[in-house]
């Protein structure tokens, strides 16, 4: 899940905001045009963390995990003031103090789809509600963060095929989405969540995942990086993508290899 979502965000990275004549050009699955994952991944990973830590899921717990994960590995694609601040505040505490939480962006749903591992869909809102509080005090990225949290538990527990999702999300968020995107996408939690349904609904590899959600344009390593995070989790994606995308994953401290024994011990934690 977690490997999956890093090589979405690491190879979209290149394409966010990009002219059409150079994701036409470049978008060929061949190579990583940028070295590292940005901070789709990061946030995913401190997710990911408290989760396998036990903690108590408190605003407090959550915010002091962003501020670690922050501030041990400084990584791209953090809005610029909320880049700053993070830089500045000492602890979680200081973090929840300072922050203006009232943005509509996708950053409280971009790294909710570990939080799908929880067999109890209420539990799944819940927690996705108040890690996305931490950040985005709005209905509209709140709704966001909960549709990914459900999108990753409903592949993990195997709740129906990807043409029922729609429906399912319905049925549990009480929330109408579509999946007939269109057009760029914007740093927008509801956005987001559209444009990875579309993708969805209109492939059935994990390849065509990837290279429609670059070709959408936008917000491409967001909308790729939860395509293949959660679209990994079921068998009615093939797992095509090529070895390189494996192979030439940063090897750093909190590469490959570190992303790889998370991912294990979330499967452990499932089972």
């Amino acid at each position: 899940m977690i490997i999956h979502g890093a090589i979405g965000d690491t190879y979209g990275a290149a394409f966010e905001f990009a002219e059409r004549s150079f994701i036409q050009k470049e978008n060929t699955l061949t190579k990583y045009l940028t070295e590292k994952y940005t901070d789709d991944t990061q946030m995913a990973i401190g997710v990911a963390e408290l989760i396998l830590e036990n903690q108590e899921w408190t605003s407090l717990n959550i915010a002091n995990k962003f501020v670690e994960v922050f501030q041990r590995d400084f990584r791209k694609g953090y809005a610029r003031r909320f880049s700053q601040l993070m830089t500045e505040v000492k602890d979680g505490q200081e973090l929840l103090d300072r922050i203006i939480p009232k943005s509509e962006r996708n950053g409280a749903a971009m790294r909710a789809y570990p939080i799908g591992i929880f067999e109890d869909e209420k539990e799944v809102l819940a927690k996705a509600k108040i890690q996305g509080e931490v950040t985005h005090q709005t209905k509209k990225a709140i709704d966001a963060a909960e549709a990914i949290a459900l999108m990753s538990h409903y592949f993990i527990f195997q709740k129906g095929n990807k043409n029922q999702l729609i429906e399912y999300l319905a049925d549990v968020q009480g929330r109408e989405w579509k999946a007939n995107w269109n057009g760029e996408v914007k740093i927008d939690g509801e956005e987001t969540v559209e444009a990875v349904l579309y993708v969805f609904e209109k492939t059935n590899t994990l390849q065509d995942a990837l290279r429609m959600s670059i070709n959408l344009g936008g917000d491409t390593d967001t909308v790729a990086s939860l395509a293949l995070a959660i679209g990994s989790l079921t068998n009615e994606f093939k797992k095509d993508l090529p070895q390189w995308m494996y192979d030439d994953l940063e090897k750093e401290k909190y590469g490959k290899t570190y992303m790889e024994i998370l991912d294990q011990k979330i499967k452990v934690r499932i089972v």
